[in-house]
């Protein structure tokens, strides 16, 4: 069934009596396409229309109720939890996996988590809380402790037989964790090299001990780009002794990864990051995010206007600088953006390092030379062109301004990110927003300073 025949069935069910064939229907779909569609009709429709979905949701099955449940976003899971029973709650957060109860406990209110704890088994809520005490955006808050782990005297064939008895209830049953009685983690074994061993051979003489493993104390970050370096399905996680509790699982990365970017980009625009979707967020807690950095930008572009102040009679006294004051701050803006914007991602990708700061700034320094002298050559034509009768001592004037611009705008947009890393701040703070307004002042300087050396103004 495909995504738009389930969101079709769904709106259908509005005026429909026949919902168990629309349960059976949505049985052969995918989790992920009926949370969407589910969280669509939720949205475009009345209140009373949803209680036909909480039916629906309760003639499912257990586990693929589970399933969808740990899919849909955190106000529809706060609504179906207030409406049905204790036991179906407690038959909820058995079928999903830990992880996913972790998540959806995180985020629920107060009175929903103690009525969820309170209906669960002990061992279960156990479970929950000693993964609910890691800190926020650590490697510990993102794990599962539902992994296959082996002990290296076992046969590829008792693997097998333990696989097929325990891996309907883990996370992942690829890559199995071989530990000694202390849970030390000594080594991996892929399902691969299962399947291509003999079945009498030793785990110990097959699996690998040259694996990647990260703190439960690391943050969420620097497990992201342990997965994208070395291109990882499953990360294990172990504590300061080197004993295995959990691991972290590529679905649970890319969330970190696509809130991390998200992040980024608000922060880029001079945004404070905000974890609610923009549809569901109200308009005062927009401008909440948004009018602080508004003030400080604008009180701090109080500077350029002293600046402009300052050189009034040079501008009165040949107007056509007036005009090109515009060209050299957005120019200067731009420059200094594009080269924030690959040193910020070069530096979450792990390709630039603090200590590559020389080179950097040599690299860029070439670049804003060649870039600055071919917009040089290109404005002079186009200001003789414009005005022919311009003075080409002003044209040379605002040609130079800009090439001093360009550099002085690419030096700043690489320096002040890896600045703002050296400081232990994220260099996305250091992003467009912040640069235009320092390199506005500075170009405004260049300008002005070329202006008196050249036209005597």
């Amino acid at each position: 069934m495909t995504d738009i025949n389930i969101q079709q069935e769904l709106l259908d069910l509005v005026g429909s009596s026949d919902i168990h064939k629309i349960v059976a229907g949505l049985q052969n779909a995918n989790p992920v396409d009926v949370a969407e569609s589910f969280e669509e009709f939720f949205e475009k429709n009345e209140p009373e229309s949803h209680q036909k979905l909480l039916i629906i949701f309760r003639l499912l099955p257990k586990d693929y109720a589970a399933e969808l449940f740990a899919e849909l976003n955190p106000d529809i899971q706060e609504s179906i939890i207030t409406k049905i029973t204790d036991y179906e709650i407690r038959g909820i957060v058995d079928e999903m996996f830990l992880d996913d109860a972790v998540d959806f406990i995180e985020e629920m209110p107060a009175s929903v988590i103690a009525r969820v704890l309170a209906n669960i088994p002990r061992q279960r809520r156990e479970e929950i809380n000693s993964f609910l005490k890691y800190p926020e955006n650590s490697a510990g808050s993102l794990m599962t402790n539902e992994y296959i782990d082996l002990k290296v005297g076992m046969t590829v064939s008792q693997t097998f037989e333990k696989i097929r008895k325990d891996g309907q209830d883990k996370e992942t049953i690829y890559t199995c964790y071989v530990t000694d009685s202390s849970r030390r983690l000594l080594g991996t074994v892929t399902v691969k090299t299962l399947l291509l061993s003999r079945m009498d051979e030793i785990i110990n003489d097959i699996m690998d001990t040259s694996f990647i493993s990260a703190f439960t104390t690391d943050t969420a970050e620097d497990v992201a780009a342990d997965f994208r370096k070395y291109g990882l399905l499953a990360l294990p996680i172990v504590d300061s002794e080197k004993r295995i509790v959990g691991i972290v699982t590529v679905d649970d990365i890319m969330e970190v990864a696509e809130e991390v970017a998200t992040e980024d980009f608000e922060k880029m625009a001079a945004i404070t990051p905000s974890e609610e979707p923009y549809l569901k967020t109200s308009v005062f807690n927009l401008t909440k995010h948004r009018l602080l950095w508004l003030l400080i930008l604008m009180i701090s572009a109080t500077v350029t206007g002293a600046i402009i102040s300052h050189f009034e009679d040079a501008l009165a006294a040949l107007p056509i600088l007036f005009a090109s004051v515009p060209m050299l701050m957005d120019t200067g803006g731009n420059a200094g953006a594009q080269s924030s914007t690959l040193i910020i991602r070069g530096m979450a990708v792990g390709e630039i390092e603090l200590a590559d700061i020389l080179r950097v700034l040599w690299k860029e320094f070439r670049v804003a030379l060649v870039c600055g002298a071919s917009l040089a050559a290109v404005n002079i034509v186009r200001m003789l062109i414009v005005n022919q009768k311009q003075n080409i001592l002003v044209s040379l004037t605002v040609s130079l301004a800009l090439v001093a611009t360009v550099v002085l705008a690419k030096t700043v947009g690489c320096l002040l990110p890896m600045a703002a890393k050296k400081l232990k701040l994220d260099p996305a703070v250091m992003a467009s927003p912040v640069i235009t307004t320092i390199v506005d002042a500075g170009s405004l300087i260049v300008f002005f300073f070329f202006a008196r050396l050249l036209l005597h103004v």
